[in-house]
């Protein structure tokens, strides 16, 4: 049975970080790109960042446009373990973060930016920012 677990949410201030982590068992995504996305109260859930294996992308990362530049993914695939390093937390971050894992390929790296993209999700940590 495949799980994802999350950890490393919280309660932090506005400029505040969190690192999250997301470990695997069940299976090895090491040859696949894993991904977090986040739900807002109230709101759909929306992708947050990606990172690609390396055989296609070098490991290549994309983020959204809101968290680019304050937030880091990364991926340990000796340890089946995905980080997300958010830095200068904003009230608007405050949201359940998912971690997810992929179990096919695409060419168009867009793709992975979208949830279809995805089988396999962990539960979600929560991440509150307070102003």
């Amino acid at each position: 049975q495949v799980q994802l677990v999350e950890s490393g949410g919280g309660l932090v201030q506005a400029g505040g970080s969190l690192r999250l982590s997301c470990v695997a068992s069940g299976r090895t995504f090491s040859r696949y790109a894993m991904g977090w996305f986040r739900r807002a109260p109230g709101k759909e859930r929306e992708f947050v960042a990606t990172i690609r294996w390396s055989r296609w992308g070098n490991g290549t990362s994309y983020y959204a446009d809101s968290v680019k530049g304050r937030f880091a993914i990364s991926r340990d695939d000796a340890e089946n373990t995905m980080y997300l390093q958010m830095n200068n937390l904003k009230p608007d971050d405050t949201a359940v973060y998912y971690c997810s894992g992929s179990a096919a390929y695409y060419v168009n790296s867009v793709d992975y930016t979208r949830e279809y993209a995805y089988a396999y999700w962990g539960q979600g940590t929560q991440v509150s920012v307070s102003s």
